[in-house]
């Protein structure tokens, strides 16, 4: 096991690196920059601030100090939100998106995975077409069309929840958030579910349990969604990572001062350190939990270590 995590280290350190010089090159590219608005500044004053970031430097000076800034984690300070650091920034943000991320997770990993088993168990019933037909909607249905509903529905008409605003975790303004964000990771967790569960349970060794006189419900708990969950476990890493570093369309939705929310800013406005700092972070924690489903992929599967 010790050389399998090896293995997938030595490929997690070099994709982060070329992410974050892919990102870089590209703010580069882009035309614009942080410090122009509608009228042109003056020369000397355009030359003042291009010393005083360092702009004006050679391009590998600046992508040097860049790096040195990610080696440390010192992502160094925002362009637009004056004497803030980006780790300031990220820290204050980090927990509305884990908050949102993390309930909108859970919650669809009970939904997903219990419509998914009824519909493995009770293939082609009515039980199996209804959950997958509930499935293929929060599919089609993407979450800036699903938000608006909830909020007209719930906030506009029932006045149950609040329509925006961020007041906290736990508080009702996560409510709606949350079923927005979870509604597509419930659809496609119960569809690997059902897929998973229906292989396993075709396998030789869920008949030679059967045959050992085990209840169904043993051989269901302990063998079918032992193996059936694989594919799940495999699309946990990648969501749950997204999910925990900000969802944009949910947090520009919701008006929540999540990361998602200080990327899109970012973007606008040109704020570099500020969107190497995000991107470098979801980076990290994307390839972290690719390497977590890896090891517990390699647990529940033995033959996948060699």
């Amino acid at each position: 096991m010790t050389s399998f995590i090896i293995r997938r280290l030595l490929i997690t350190v070099p994709t982060i690196f070329i992410v974050i010089t892919l990102t870089w090159g590209l703010i580069r590219l882009a035309p614009g920059n942080f410090y122009s608005g509608e009228k042109p500044i003056p020369k000397q004053i355009e030359n003042n601030i291009r010393e005083k970031y360092g702009l004006n430097k050679p391009w590998y000076v600046q992508y040097g100090k860049m790096m040195g800034h990610i080696v440390r984690f010192d992502f160094g300070n925002s362009l637009k939100y004056q004497g803030q650091s980006v780790n300031t920034i990220i820290a204050s943000s980090l927990p509305v998106s884990a908050a949102i991320g993390l309930s909108a997770y859970l919650l669809a990993l009970v939904v997903g995975i219990l419509f998914g088993s009824i519909a493995a168990l009770k293939q082609n019933s009515k039980w199996d077409y209804g959950s997958m037909a509930l499935a293929m909607v929060g599919i089609s249905v993407p979450n800036f069309v699903l938000g608006p509903i909830l909020v007209l529905f719930f906030s506009l008409t029932l006045y149950w929840f609040p329509p925006a605003r961020w007041y906290g975790f736990p508080s009702r303004s996560a409510v709606l958030p949350v079923i927005t964000l979870s509604a597509i990771y419930m659809a496609y967790i119960a569809r690997l579910t059902r897929a998973g569960m229906l292989e396993v349970l075709r396998s030789d060794y869920i008949r030679t349990a059967r045959s050992k006189g085990l209840s169904e419900s043993q051989v269901v708990i302990r063998h079918a969604l032992r193996g059936g969950l694989m594919p799940v476990v495999s699309f946990t890493g990648p969501a749950l990572a997204f999910l925990l570093t900000g969802t944009v369309v949910v947090e520009r939705l919701f008006a929540l001062p999540g990361l998602g929310n200080y990327f899109i800013q970012a973007s606008l406005n040109r704020d570099e350190p500020l969107v190497i700092g995000i991107v470098a972070f979801i980076a990290i924690t994307l390839l972290l939990m690719n390497l977590l489903v890896d090891i517990a992929y390699a647990y529940l599967d033995p033959r996948i270590r060699y």
